[in-house]
């Protein structure tokens, strides 16, 4: 093989891993029969999340996960066919948006993601994108806080008038 070819392709995998590296999760769709216009909606999305969509060649993208010490079978079942790699900073977002848009457009097929060195099935991306944001949790561990100081304030309140109300 081409000395300068070889360069190349090392030059891709070291690409791909660094983006993985950086990113929180790496999603695998299967883009196919999708129009250009499709496509441009899908990286308009990605792009207001700051996640990043590349089609790259599975083969390099498997010898990336193998860089980065992800061996799996299924992973390796997954990498076949025409396939667009999603990369997100924040997995919970990132998988939320893809598989909204997926529902919105049945041509998107989610087929796995990488996750904290892991491979993820398509039906795990779906179970981690119906969980609550960041946001959600804090609002609900603050209501859920503020209903019993709520009633030890009112109960306070009633045992100091009470005194008052008999004198």
């Amino acid at each position: 093989m081409n000395k300068e070819i070889l360069k190349q392709k090392e030059a891709l995998v070291s690409e791909v891993e660094a983006l993985a590296k950086a990113s929180g999760s790496v999603l695998i769709v299967s883009y196919q029969k999708m129009t250009v216009a499709e496509l441009s909606e899908l990286r308009l999305t990605l792009r207001k999340i700051n996640s990043k969509f590349a089609v790259y060649k599975n083969t390099m993208v498997r010898r990336a996960t193998d860089k980065l010490g992800v061996n799996d079978a299924t992973l390796d079942e997954t990498l076949n066919g025409p396939n667009g790699f999603i990369f997100t900073e924040d997995a919970l977002e990132g998988s939320k948006a893809v598989v909204k848009f997926a529902k919105k457009n049945e041509k998107l097929i989610l087929k796995g993601a990488l996750q904290d060195g892991k491979f993820l099935s398509a039906d795990q991306v779906k179970v981690l994108a119906s969980l609550p944001g960041r946001e959600q949790l804090l609002s609900m561990l603050a209501s859920a806080l503020q209903g019993p100081i709520r009633k030890l304030a009112v109960a306070v309140k009633a045992v100091a008038d009470k005194p008052a109300a008999n004198a």
